[in-house]
Order: structure tokens, then C-alpha cells, then sequence
């Protein structure tokens, strides 16, 4: 790097600066945690991707299907389940939640069951949140250190502490803005690596040439995760898959408070149908990206000398760093800030959010002065945390980022399984309901430390499976007066856009299609 690349990175952090300061105006708790409930399904749309084209998507993605051991096209099977789970929230979980009019997730838990089963969701959100952005960037410090000339503990600081400065300025404005123009930046960067990577080959011809032909498999239909290694079949990743991704949207602050941002009603489903028609594109270039610099790889030795064994990440830093030139440098290294720092923007403004909402103003009755004052406070302390965490994080890095994904599964089917409840299923109560959930978070518990050969995915769908049965039960022998419940079924003004449904499904057939012919198509 020299000194074109440094203007560009230091350009770019006096930017997100001057947004912070730009939207620096927030008048109440609606103003800062739901930007005032202005926004479009574009912005929102945008801001959502942004947060889940990370920079492992970034970096490690591409990694594992170019150049990782056992790696591949299988990467396109996180997909299959995203249409179809953004076809549930769209039509069942996510409109009566928008309409109880909250800003925490959680407070919909206690309206219906207790105060218990929102906190108790609600800590492990803000703990196991906290936790994994704290990895993330110290992942993302590492690499950048190995292609750039500065300290990691520099690296740290400057993703930390420029998103927690616009980020406790600006709030949920800040985050949805700033997580566009990453978004932006982030794309152009795959498609720079994309483009550059197949002229460093020599051209499209040399790259379907010396591609590695088994990488190219992407679907196995006969691989059930039901032994140790058998990863990525179609179904556990299609039904653990499901229950994942409607968790994970439906029900984790991070990201479901970007819909209770909304304008109204109709912007949350076309946010969430966008969403589900935009995810598989990007990943299928980012794998091709992949792909094509992995070929590189094994066509250019020093190209693999320069890869250290146990690092198979550093691919695509060193690509950035050896075959482009200065200044485009500079935009990749942006790039890779950008992705960084709209995972942290977003975790600081749900955890605060969650913190003051769910701990401190459960009853509605902070004065707004203090609201304000506190939710700052909030943002400063949770983006003090994750930083900290980061520099504890240390060489358990790798495995860490595998346990979060574990822990992840361990929780998300029982969350969305007692969300469900609280939703549609009236005979559910509040007793019911807790013991269901920790039942169901101990089944996946014990799955993963005594029966290893199970697929963590599908702890996904066994979790929220198991949660649902045993609150049905202890309902019905710890009967007590009914929570009054939000109906499932379709209420005045409150239309299903068949379209809308019909086009998700049809997408989610035309995405395994293609999936299983990627070997064809190459």
C-alpha cells in the first residue's frame, strides 16, 4: 500500500464521521432507534443485506469455495431457505409484531407471556450479539493486518471506535445510510476482484480451463447430516435452514428493528420480499469470485507460496494486495472496512436498543430526556464492549467463529418456537412457554455434546420442534386464564399479497434449479 491507498481509506473514515454528525438530530426513541419510522423498503432493503454481506462473506466465503479443503459451490445451499423464509415473516410472524408498535422484539414476549421470557431472550441476545461482533472484528483486524502496514490493535481501534462515534451520533439513521453506501462499496469491490481475477488468468476460456470440476457441486440430495463430515445436504440445510433464517430475521433485534422501521405495513413486506430475491445473486458472484481466484491460486505457484497453509482466508487480502493497483487498493481495503463496520453499527444500535427498552423503560415511563441520554449511554458502553472483547478474542479466533455459529443454533429454533406461540397458538402460556424454551435450548445442548454427528443445522428445527410440544403440554397441565393473543390468520386491512407469495416460491424453485446445474453451466 502507499500513500494513494491511505487517502482513500482516511477519506472514507471522515466521511462516516460527517455522517454521524449529519443525522445527529434525534428527538425521541422512535427519532433514534427507528429513525423515526421514515424509511423506504430501498433503504431498508440495502441496510439489511448490507449487514449479511459481512466480511466473511467478503473473505471467507470465497476462501472456502475456492481454495478450502472439502470447499466449494455447496456455499449456495445457505440460500435455499431464504425465500421461503422471508414468505413466513412476511405473511405471518412479522405483521402483528409491527403493529404492537415496539421497538424492542422482546416486549412482544411479555405482552403475551411474562416479563421472565423477555428478559430472559432478551440477555441472551445482547450477551451472545456482543460476544460475536467482538470476533468479528478481531477476524477482520487480522486480516487486514497482514496486507496493510499498520498494528492490529490500530486496526481495532479504527473500525471500533469510527462506527461508535457515528453510530452513538447518529442512531438508526446513521446505521441504515451508512450501511447503503457499504453496501455499495462492498459490491464493487467483489465485482473489481471478480474482473481482475479473470485477467489475471488470461481470460474467461483459461478459467473454465483449469477450474477445479468438483468444486463445482453444489447439491447433494443424499447427505442428511445424520454423521460426523456429512455436511450441506439439500434438506438440512433447506428445514434447519428455514427455522434459522425466520428466527434470525423474525426475532433478532439486530435485525428485525430495521422493519419495525418502516414507514408502514407494506414497506416491511417488500423490504423482506427484496430481501429474499436480492441474497442469492450476490452470493452466487461472491462464490464465483471465489471460484476464480482459487483458480489463480493453483495456476500461479507463487501466487500459493504467498497463502499460508493454515490461512486459506488470506486469499483474497493477498490478491488485494499483489495483483491490483494503488488506489483500487485503497477502495478494496474500504471495502473490507465497510463490511466491518455495518455488522458493528448495526449490533451497537440493536444492543442499546434492547438494553434500554428491555431493562430500564419496560413500563414506558422514562421521561424522554432520560430516554436519550441513557440509549447514548447504552451505545457508548455496548460499543466499548465489543471493542474490548475483540482484543481478548485473540488465536481462538478460528474456533470461536465456529462455536458462535453453534451457539447461534443452540437458541434460534426455541426463540422463534416461543414466538410462534406468542403469535398464533392461544393455549400456550406463560409457563408453558419458558419451560418449553429452555427444554428446547437443553435438547440442543445435549445434541451437541453427545451427539456430534448430527448436523448443527438442524439443532435449528429440533429446537423449535421440541420447544413447541413441551409448552403445548405443560400448558395444558399447568392451565392458567389465557393471554389475550394476536391472531395468526389475516386481519382488516391486512391483505396477503399472493404475488408477492407466489413469486418466493417460484424464486426458491428456480434457485435449487440452478444450483444443481452449476457443474452444466460451467
Amino acid at each position: 500500500m502507499n500513500y494513494i491507498d491511505y487517502l482513500v481509506i482516511i477519506s472514507y473514515i471522515i466521511g462516516f464521521l460527517f455522517l454521524g454528525r449529519l443525522f445527529k438530530e434525534n428527538k425521541d426513541s422512535k427519532d433514534y432507534f427507528l429513525g423515526g419510522k421514515s424509511f423506504g423498503w430501498f433503504p431498508l432493503s440495502l441496510s439489511t443485506i448490507a449487514t449479511q454481506l459481512s466480511a466473511i462473506s467478503f473473505i471467507s466465503a470465497p476462501a472456502f469455495v475456492g481454495l478450502k479443503e472439502g470447499g466449494g459451490m455447496m456455499w449456495l445451499t445457505y440460500e435455499f431457505a431464504v425465500p421461503l423464509a422471508m414468505l413466513f415473516l412476511m405473511v405471518f410472524l412479522i405483521p402483528p409484531m409491527y403493529k404492537a408498535g415496539i421497538v424492542s422484539v422482546y416486549a412482544y414476549l411479555e405482552k403475551r407471556f411474562s416479563t421472565s421470557t423477555r428478559l430472559l431472550v432478551s440477555g441472551v441476545f445482547q450477551i451472545s450479539r456482543a460476544f460475536a461482533t467482538s470476533v468479528m472484528i478481531y477476524t477482520v483486524a487480522l486480516i487486514l493486518t497482514s496486507v496493510m502496514d499498520i498494528p492490529m490493535w490500530q486496526t481495532i481501534v479504527i473500525i471500533g471506535v469510527v462506527t461508535l462515534i457515528y453510530s452513538y451520533q447518529g442512531g438508526m439513521k446513521a446505521v441504515v445510510y451508512g450501511d447503503m453506501i457499504q453496501m455499495v462499496i462492498l459490491f464493487a469491490g467483489i465485482i473489481i476482484c471478480l474482473i481482475a481475477g479473470i485477467n489475471a488468468l488470461g481470460g474467461w476460456s483459461e478459467f473454465i480451463a483449469n477450474i477445479d470440476r468438483p468444486r463445482l457441486e453444489a447439491v447433494n440430495f443424499s447427505s442428511m447430516g445424520m454423521e460426523k463430515g456429512d455436511e450441506f445436504g439439500f434438506w438440512p440445510m433447506l428445514i434447519g435452514g428455514f427455522f434459522l433464517y425466520v428466527s434470525y430475521y423474525g426475532t433478532d433485534q439486530s435485525q428485525v428493528q430495521r422493519l419495525f422501521s418502516a414507514k408502514d405495513l407494506g414497506t416491511v413486506k417488500k423490504t423482506l420480499l427484496f430481501n429474499g430475491l436480492l441474497r442469492f445473486p450476490i452470493t452466487f458472484i461472491y462464490c464465483l469470485m471465489g471460484l476464480v481466484i482459487g483458480t489463480l491460486v493453483m495456476t500461479q505457484s507463487s501466487f500459493s507460496a504467498a497463502i499460508p497453509a493454515d490461512k486459506p482466508d488470506l486469499m483474497i487480502p493477498i490478491f488485494i494486495r499483489d495483483y491490483l493497483p494503488h488506489g483500487v487498493i485503497g477502495i478494496l481495503m474500504v471495502a473490507i472496512f465497510s463490511a466491518a463496520m455495518s455488522s458493528l453499527s448495526s449490533a451497537i444500535n440493536s444492543l442499546s436498543a434492547a438494553t434500554i427498552e428491555d431493562f430500564f423503560n419496560r413500563k414506558n415511563d422514562l421521561p424522554n430526556e432520560k430516554y436519550m441520554a441513557y440509549s447514548k449511554y447504552a451505545a457508548l458502553f455496548w460499543g466499548v464492549v465489543c471493542i474490548v472483547l475483540a482484543f481478548f478474542t485473540g488465536d481462538i479466533a478460528k474456533t470461536v467463529i465456529e462455536a458462535i455459529n453453534k451457539v447461534g443454533s443452540v437458541f434460534y429454533g426455541p426463540i422463534i418456537a416461543t414466538f410462534i406461540a406468542a403469535v398464533a397458538i392461544r393455549k400456550v402460556n406463560a409457563t408453558g412457554a419458558n419451560v418449553g424454551l429452555l427444554s428446547g435450548v437443553l435438547v440442543n445442548v445435549y445434541l451437541w455434546l453427545f451427539v456430534p454427528e448430527v448436523f448443527w443445522f438442524w439443532w435449528n428445527a429440533v429446537g423449535a420442534v421440541v420447544t413447541l410440544t413441551v409448552a403445548l403440554i405443560v400448558s395444558m397441565i399447568f392451565s392458567s386464564p389465557e393471554n389475550e393473543a394476536t391472531s395468526l390468520m389475516k386481519t382488516e386491512g391486512d391483505e396477503i399479497d399472493w404475488k408477492m407469495v407466489a413469486l418466493l416460491i417460484f424464486y426458491f424453485i428456480l434457485i435449487v434449479v440452478i444450483s444443481m446445474n452449476v457443474p452444466s453451466i460451467f
